[in-house]
């Protein structure tokens, strides 16, 4: 048996960042081993090279700049110098138009008429009006955004997107839309320039000669024999924390999907009704050769008439690229001749009920000696920024703890 201080499930940024941690932290290489199902770390930001330029086979990734912590991490295996700087640039198609994005911040874009229907619709939202909250998420965003800007848009995306019925998610996420007051927005349009803070990724870095997977594969490398691939999980003795019948862990960190640990450990009844009450969403990333004219670094589409809800201008942000790439919901997707990579984990679903059932699941691992952590192991939609840091705390933590 080899035993090993830490076994972290999963060789993605969430896992990569934890092990580098650990060792920065004075954990001995040897006794941190990460295991990684693909060939190739990264998880869902892994690229491939299509058509002579990269690809994000997971979707659109991009390094938000906010973060100072993550960035000096980041630039320890990708140096600053090789990174481009952007300013972002998204749109959203509605009414034969393409907005800037958030579409709140842009309604001055519109025709005067077009502009006059949303003013009026959100000056009935029931945010605005000081009605209470309602707790359907349909209803929610109705009176939280209006009903023109809900119908239109909202709605419609997230149908597309999660391919269920808006009602069966919680609204507990949905802080993270902006408050839309009628005041701003009013100014907005009669001055012409947007209004509000810049949204995620206002500012965003993207390799200059690479995909984004690139500074991930190279922090896999980085590990050296402390990074297995092609090793999936398909076993764990809870009573000893031995995975795969071959390593035995002090502490096991889980990056990867619960529902993965379905038929890998004998798993409490109300624990396993809880994984399978988890909910996710797949999506198939395809390529095409057309390069667009559009500015855009990446488009939402909310038409349900149209398959994918994202189109990714890679042109725009890959050095010497044509073509983009769409994302959408595997359930949606035609079939197709041409280049699709398929993600099964895509996205987590914030199902009614998930942030208990999330908090079960963890105060069980916590009792034997698992951490759940990052986009899977909390079952919360992360961008790679928000999964670095975390990776960072929960290393401080499990040191402090060891300390302790």
């Amino acid at each position: 048996m080899d035993k090993k201080e830490f076994v972290v499930l999963g060789g993605g940024p969430s896992g990569l960042v934890l092990a580098h941690s650990l060792i920065d932290a004075g954990v001995p290489r040897e006794q941190i081993v990460v295991l990684e199902k693909e060939g190739v770390a990264g998880g869902l930001c892994r690229s491939v090279d299509v058509d002579g330029a990269p690809l994000d086979r997971g979707g659109g990734h991009f390094l938000d700049v906010r973060r100072q912590e993550v960035l000096d991490f980041v630039f320890r295996f990708m140096p600053r110098d090789e990174w481009a700087l952007f300013d972002r640039v998204s749109k959203i198609r509605l009414r034969g138009m393409e907005i800037d994005h958030p579409l709140e911040a842009n309604l001055w874009q519109f025709p005067v008429e077009d502009q006059a229907d949303y003013l009026e619709s959100i000056a009935q939202a029931g945010s605005v009006r000081g009605e209470p909250m309602p707790e359907s998420f349909a209803a929610w965003i109705n009176w939280k955004l209006g009903e023109r800007i809900a119908q239109e848009y909202m709605l419609p995306y997230n149908r597309k997107i999660w391919s269920m019925d808006p009602d069966a998610l919680g609204t507990y996420w949905l802080y993270k839309l902006p408050n839309v007051s009628f005041r701003e927005t009013l100014l907005s349009c009669l001055e012409g320039k947007p209004m509000g803070a810049l949204p995620a990724h206002g500012t965003f870095l993207y390799p200059k000669e690479f995909g984004y997977g690139e500074v991930w594969r190279r922090m896999g490398e980085a590990l050296g024999d402390s990074l297995v691939r092609n090793c999936a999980l398909e076993s764990v003795d809870l009573e000893k924390r031995i995975v795969n019948g071959r390593w035995q862990a002090e502490t096991i960190v889980s990056s990867i999907p619960w529902t993965c640990w379905i038929g890998c450990a004998d798993l409490p009844a109300q624990v396993l009704a809880d994984v399978n009450s988890l909910k996710n969403a797949s999506i198939n990333v395809d390529y095409s050769p057309q390069t667009l004219d559009s500015p855009s670094h990446w488009t939402y589409e909310p038409d349900e008439s149209i398959s994918y809800h994202r189109i990714l201008l890679r042109a725009n942000f890959a050095k010497n690229a044509r073509g983009y790439w769409t994302e959408t919901n595997a359930q949606r997707s035609k079939p197709t001749d041409g280049v699709r990579f398929h993600n099964e984990y895509a996205y987590p679903i914030n199902t009614l009920g998930k942030p208990q059932t999330v908090a079960r699941i963890l105060d069980w691992a916590a009792g034997n000696g698992i951490v759940g952590m990052g986009r899977w192991g909390r079952w919360e939609h992360m961008n790679s920024d928000v999964a670095v840091a975390e990776a960072l705390q929960v290393a401080r933590d499990l040191m402090a703890k060891g300390a302790a």
